[in-house]
């Protein structure tokens, strides 16, 4: 139930992005949590998409 949740929320894009990473046999090491966040938003707000503010 909790992972679901998390799935929902959104709580687990780091996670994913990692497992990922580490399938798509990348040669160079994952971004940080904090990394990954910072850019996650940053590409949110160059594209807002269906977001309503």
């Amino acid at each position: 139930m909790i992972k679901f949740l998390k799935g929902v929320m959104g709580a687990d894009k780091y996670e994913r992005y990692v497992e990922f990473h580490e399938r798509s046999g990348c040669t160079h090491a994952p971004m940080s949590r904090k990394e990954f966040w910072r850019e996650h938003y940053k590409e949110q707000d160059r594209n807002p998409g269906a977001r309503c503010c």
